[in-house]
């Protein structure tokens, strides 16, 4: 109670403002000195908060010290953010704005929210005067969201990880299995083919989606005249007479002998609320179905329209369902031209045991082959299919104790999760994922005008807190991941 009162009645005050300070850093990948500007924010906070800190390289510590040999308790955020696109949003995006109960700006869900509420809940416990049986270590990761994602790998090669983790960076009560991630990619080398009845236009560019774990908001088709006046009546009388998807707008603009075509949906994170984003390029793709002529454009977007029939990968044969896992999530992400010139695709899949990333791969060879054959295409599949599912044991000893710690702080039994989004659980050895969203609050991370309730920042940062003195102050685990 102590514990819980102190944060109320005085570290509260803090939330807003420091997630306000914390968003200011646009920490997207190749942004390094964003990551060094915020690592010093980091350092002034810390010392401020009577922490203590060590720049681990790639991860940053922020230590409040348990008794002398005492068991790590690690709680583990990332500090990167994933890509933005400034004029898809209502406010700039490095500017977090309050409005009411919600505060908006780039990570205040995805996960610079839960590295400020791991602040002030390691705060409150360090003010109350409970003793403490664990030192409690915060680790700040900087290349979570990113391709690469090596940060915790590096981390490893020369520090010791805790004795056992919680990764504020998923949804409460507490995740005992995170599906595979996986990013295929399908590379069309010709341009345009060779047809019996050439159309008098070709494509100029074709481009949509920011990240392969976003749900793309927009995509874009420029079409070219070939010779002569343009002349697009027909062209875009069939483009209308098709229902535009749902949650998605058409807008046409006609410049000289070239016209573009833009549609525009809703972005979402691709593994955690998929049902959430609307996908542009999807939309695009049943729009100008049969339209456009033959070669790598047309190829890919048929491809797309094909993976896309749904969100779990019907489209492409997959129909695997577990009572406990559910289903596939497949995110249509990408269009991008390569430095080559080629058009490549890239689909996020998360996948679900008991195929492998291996298996996945073979399995989607053949889909490849069976589409080129009846296309007439010659798409090359590649991509990542490396990282395999995380599963923990739903009756283990931290589980349980998590489910209760929830259920005693916000007076809700609920059974644990499963979630599409990897996290650092799968990069840290004895880790897991422990909120910071709620399940029954639409999730935003990755979103254009991404926010946060403050009153659900507050409410989890008390279930934060519980977990703290629960974990931290009482006899350490021997086995924390076993019955």
């Amino acid at each position: 109670a102590a514990v819980h009162e102190r944060y109320d009645s005085v570290e509260s005050d803090q939330l807003v403002p420091l997630l306000q300070q914390v968003v200011r850093f646009p920490t997207f990948a190749g942004n390094a000195q964003a990551i060094e500007d915020q690592k010093s924010w980091l350092i002034d906070i810390a010392a401020t908060l009577g922490f203590e800190t060590r720049d681990a390289g790639t991860v940053f510590e922020i230590e409040l010290p348990g008794p002398e040999g005492a068991p790590v308790l690690g709680l583990v955020v990332h500090g990167d953010v994933v890509p933005v696109e400034p004029d898809a949003w209502s406010f700039s995006p490095f500017e977090a704005e309050v409005r009411g109960d919600t505060i908006l700006g780039r990570g205040v869900a995805d996960d610079k929210g839960p590295l400020v509420q791991a602040l002030l809940a390691m705060k409150s416990l360090a003010e109350s005067g409970l003793n403490r049986t664990h030192t409690i270590r915060l680790l700040v990761g900087t290349d979570e969201e990113s391709a690469g994602a090596t940060d915790m790998q590096e981390y490893l090669g020369s520090y010791e990880p805790p004795a056992y983790s919680l990764v504020l960076d998923s949804e409460f009560p507490v995740v005992v299995g995170e599906k595979g991630w996986n990013a295929p990619t399908f590379t069309a080398h010709d341009v345009e083919r060779p047809e019996p009845s050439r159309k008098p236009y070709s494509v100029s560019s074709l481009d949509a989606g920011i990240a392969t774990s976003i749900v793309p908001d927009r995509a874009e088709l420029t079409l070219h005249w070939r010779q002569g006046e343009a002349e697009w009546t027909s062209f875009l009388e069939e483009v209308r007479s098709r229902e535009v998807p749902d949650g998605l707008e058409l807008s046409v603009d006609e410049s000289g002998g070239a016209l573009q075509l833009v549609v525009s949906g809703k972005s979402a994170h691709a593994g955690v609320n998929l049902e959430g984003g609307r996908n542009a390029l999807i939309g695009l793709a049943r729009l100008t179905d049969g339209l456009l002529p033959a070669g790598g454009a047309s190829d890919l977007l048929a491809f797309a329209a094909m993976a896309g029939r749904d969100l779990y990968g019907s489209g492409l044969g997959i129909t695997d369902r577990d009572p406990l896992w559910g289903r596939y999530a497949v995110n249509v992400a990408t269009i991008k031209e390569a430095e080559s010139g080629d058009l490549v695709l890239t689909i996020n899949v998360r996948r679900i045991p008991p195929r492998t990333g291996a298996q996945l791969r073979e399995y989607l060879e053949g889909v490849v082959e069976e589409f080129n054959a009846a296309h007439g295409s010659e798409l090359v599949i590649a991509g990542y299919f490396e990282d395999e599912p995380l599963a923990f044991d739903p009756n283990s000893q931290l589980v349980r104790r998590l489910l209760a710690i929830y259920e005693r702080t916000m007076g809700e039994r609920l059974g644990p999760a499963i979630s599409g989004g990897g996290t650092y659980a799968k990069r840290l050895p004895r880790a897991i994922a422990f909120g910071m969203w709620f399940p029954n609050a639409p999730y935003t991370g990755h979103d254009v005008d991404e926010h946060a309730s403050i009153t659900d920042l507050h409410s989890g940062t008390h279930v934060l807190i519980e977990a703290l003195v629960d974990l931290a102050t009482n006899e350490p685990l021997a086995s924390p991941f076993s019955e």
